[in-house]
């Protein structure tokens, strides 16, 4: 099997959309009593692009805003995220404790990069109790480039990882399994496209499906009979 996985947290392992609605929602409405929006939640557009780092999502959602307001509007979601995943709004996928364990029990290390937010993910570890499972988590705030390729060569490069996948539903995933020589596993979750998915090396539609597919993978660029 394997040596290490490596997950993505949005649409992967955490189901977001339980609690982006509500805290776009709560953070467009505080746009509206500042007299800086005037119309409706744009949901539909940030789902369109789930994934990308959240600066990338303030200039496509606040595109005649100044910078000042994107950031402004960027650390009071980022509260609202918090608060309403400590308050038990949120949700994992289903199966995602159970296939932890089953990776640590066959020596797998777990590992989560995410273009979430430091404070945003470690809310998340912390109300599911993940660390008892996880060995570290990487949020794209650790790199400057914004680039989670790079997020994922900061992970094998700290702990030395030969044989790996990049779980996750988008194609920022896709990418940073392939611009590091790993295998591609794309969840086709709630914010997967076809599209993207199209070019995963495999494709789940449950993490449960990972029990298995893993043993089957003999080595890194394997060809897979499932």
């Amino acid at each position: 099997m394997l040596q290490s996985l490596i997950f993505d947290m949005d649409g992967t392992l955490f189901q977001t959309d339980k609690i982006l609605e509500l805290s776009l929602d709560d953070t467009f409405n505080h746009l509206r009593s500042l007299n800086i929006w005037d119309t409706v939640t744009p949901i539909d557009k940030y789902r369109e692009i789930m994934g990308v780092p959240l600066p990338k999502v303030w200039e496509a959602l606040l595109p005649n805003h100044s910078n000042e307001v994107r950031e402004q509007t960027d650390a009071y979601f980022l509260e609202r995220l918090v608060e309403n995943i400590r308050s038990g709004k949120g949700a994992l996928y289903p199966h995602v404790k159970e296939i932890f364990s089953y990776l640590k029990e066959n020596n797998c290390s777990i590992y989560i990069a995410s273009n979430g937010l430091t404070e945003y993910l470690k809310a998340i570890v912390s109300h599911y109790n993940l660390d008892n499972w996880v060995t570290e988590t990487f949020s794209i705030q650790q790199i400057q480039t914004l680039d989670k390729g790079e997020l994922v060569k900061t992970i094998i490069k700290k702990y030395d990882i030969k044989k790996a996948a990049v779980v996750g539903d988008r194609l920022s995933d896709i990418n940073a399994a392939k611009d590091n020589g790993l295998i591609a596993i794309g969840c086709n979750f709630d914010f997967a496209q076809e599209d993207e998915l199209a070019q995963a090396d495999l494709v789940i539609d449950d993490l449960i499906e990972l029990k298995t597919i893993l043993p089957k993978m003999k080595q890194r660029n394997c060809i897979l009979k499932v």
